[in-house]
């Protein structure tokens, strides 16, 4: 996919962190020949980033789902009981085999939902601002986004990740109702919002973010 941007000052390229779209960003200059040259010069770097995505593996009985950066059991059995319960170490749970993943995935956007509310209160009143409606986002290529009419949404993978990694994406997109870009502005009130250890959540997403997409796609 090829995007242009009117504030992009270099060609870059991504690829989404579940490897199914590579996203090349051209300055409103740059031109379609020039873009195809770039991403065929990266494509070593492109093919050890495609081997560097964790291969799926769904949910399985007795395999592992993490929550908030720390592993759960899951413990089912058809005779437990259908309501989902969490323990400090397992996740127990019954109901048909088939609708395991299904029912997972269910509570956990669940239990995001909850978090992010919370993270979006605390963030907007560290920066003074009314809290927007919130929306999960199941994007296949962003963590969030902040629109025009201020919604927040937020990937409900993050509730997998470490809370200091999902509430940094918060934060984040808490700063773009303030600035609408990457500037210097943004970057002090991010700061100033989120505290310390920003970079250390930004650099857990670059190399373990990818592992949130393989049990639920």
């Amino acid at each position: 996919m090829i995007r242009r941007h009117p504030r992009a000052k270099q060609l870059t390229l991504r690829l989404a962190p579940d490897g199914t779209e590579i996203r090349l960003t051209i300055p409103r200059w740059g031109s379609t020949s020039d873009a195809v040259d770039f991403a065929r010069s990266r494509a070593e770097w492109l093919e050890r980033q495609l081997h560097r995505i964790p291969p799926a593996s769904p949910p399985i009985p007795g395999g592992t789902l993490h929550f908030r950066g720390r592993p759960l059991r899951i413990d089912w059995a058809p005779d437990h009981p259908r309501i989902i319960a969490l323990s400090d170490k397992a996740l127990r749970l019954g109901g048909t085999r088939e609708a395991l993943t299904g029912r997972l995935q269910r509570w956990l956007e669940k239990q995001a939902l909850t978090l992010l509310q919370q993270d979006l209160s605390d963030y907007c009143e560290a920066a003074g601002l009314d809290t927007p409606d919130l929306r999960l986002s199941k994007a296949q290529r962003r963590w969030g986004s902040c629109a025009a009419d201020g919604t927040i949404r937020i990937n409900w993978r993050l509730v997998q990740a470490p809370d200091h990694v999902r509430r940094s994406v918060v934060a984040h997109e808490v700063a773009h109702l303030v600035h609408f870009d990457h500037s210097a502005d943004f970057h002090a009130l991010l700061a100033e919002i989120y505290g310390n250890g920003l970079d250390v959540a930004e650099q857990w997403l670059k190399s373990s973010g990818r592992t949130l997409y393989t049990q639920f796609g």
